[in-house]
């Protein structure tokens, strides 16, 4: 995300002749590809989620974590289309997975060499062999007033909570041993960690039938991914120094206020569109909130961002502050989200539209996290 990259911030050591030799030893090239690949994954995964919401598909596998009772994948003449869009997106779940994990075990590598690397992978296979004996043990037991299927749900959600426990135990392991860049660490477990629990949160969100609330923490939540693999992106490129105020503390202020604004933004236009006709399946209807009532209420801190955003890019470039060409392509953004907001409102809600709108939102919201970023420098 930092066009003005610094050099290598870590100290180069010599590559290792182990087992993980393959990997880099220090930041580079490889570390920053799957840096940006999982960014980006990040970000086509709300394309995917939406598009399972938008075109009623959110039923489309009728189970978890099978599709079907019988099948892992979807049976096209059975569930046709519908079946073939929300196991995509289950497929997508697993390339964002494995791009997280590719980025933590490469981070790790670089900051102390292969013996992190090798704990957390013994973490992992823990995880591995718990997840598994506590589904063999659930559905051996059984569970009370429970049929075979609602007990073969439950035991893999089990399961998955073991496997997001051991990840977790791992990550406290991990952070608390010495290593340089601290930070890249945290921030490569926390990507991680948010899709893993994603995966269970969209188990439940298949159980509940789609529960609108359920559902519209799980985009939340992957919105949040996006920021914070955003944040690694800049953070891999700053350099392991001191950083001091850039702009003037009513600027910092300002921008913080922003975020709140932002934050509001994002929230009421979750449960506008949880409240709307995309409720994800057709024989799901929404109850609750006016979708028409909230549409309105959106809109409201939608025009407050603009004009903030809009505020903060005038004194940026009057003043020729450090944040001023990130604050323009915010404001790129936030005026193309404000453009399709009305459009989409006006045309009945087109699928197009609102898909583009969920999207919008979360790089708007990672350009905004980058903006932050800006608000200090290092010192010379």
């Amino acid at each position: 995300m930092n066009h003005n990259a610094a050099p290598d911030t870590l100290p180069r050591r010599r590559a290792r002749s182990d087992s993980f030799g393959w990997l880099p030893t220090t930041i580079g090239r490889r570390l920053r590809v799957f840096a940006w690949l999982s960014f980006l994954a990040e970000v086509i995964i709300i394309g995917t989620g939406g598009a399972v919401r938008l075109t009623g598909s959110g039923l489309g596998c009728s189970e978890w974590p099978l599709c079907t009772p019988e099948s892992l994948v979807p049976i096209l003449e059975v569930q046709g289309l519908h079946g073939a869009i929300e196991f995509g997106n289950r497929v997508m779940t697993g390339v964002v997975g494995l791009l997280a994990l590719a980025v933590l075990m490469l981070t790790l590598h670089v900051l102390s060499g292969r013996r992190l690397v090798v704990r957390a992978l013994w973490f992992a296979l823990g995880g591995i062999v718990l997840g598994v004996l506590v589904y063999i043990g659930t559905v051996l037991v059984g569970l009370p007033g429970a049929d075979e299927r609602t007990t073969a749900v439950i035991a893999a959600a089990f399961m998955s909570a073991a496997l997001l426990l051991a990840v977790l135990v791992g990550a406290t392991d991990s952070l608390r041993q010495p290593m340089p860049r601290k930070d890249l660490a945290v921030l490569a477990w926390v990507v991680l960690i948010g899709v893993m629990a994603q995966a269970v949160v969209g188990g439940f969100a298949v159980i509940s039938s789609l529960n609108a609330f359920i559902v519209g923490f799980h985009y939340t939540v992957s919105l949040a991914l996006v920021c914070v693999t955003a944040l690694f992106l800049v953070r891999l490129g700053a350099p392991d120094a001191p950083r001091v105020a850039a702009v003037p503390t009513w600027f910092s202020v300002l921008t913080h206020v922003t975020g709140l604004a932002l934050a509001t933004t994002i929230v009421v236009g979750v449960l506008t569109t949880g409240s709307g006709p995309h409720s994800g399946d057709e024989a799901i209807k929404r109850q609750g909130f006016d979708a028409t009532v909230l549409a309105h209420v959106h809109s409201w801190p939608g025009y407050i961002l603009a004009a903030l955003v809009l505020a903060l890019l005038i004194a940026s470039w009057t003043m020729r502050l450090r944040p001023r060409t990130w604050l323009l392509t915010l404001t790129a953004a936030i005026a193309v989200q404000v453009g399709v907001g009305v459009l989409q409102a006006r045309t009945g809600l087109p699928p197009i539209l609102v898909g583009a709108h969920m999207v919008l939102a979360a790089l708007s919201a990672a350009t905004y996290v980058v903006v932050v970023t800006r608000l200090k420098r290092p010192v010379d």
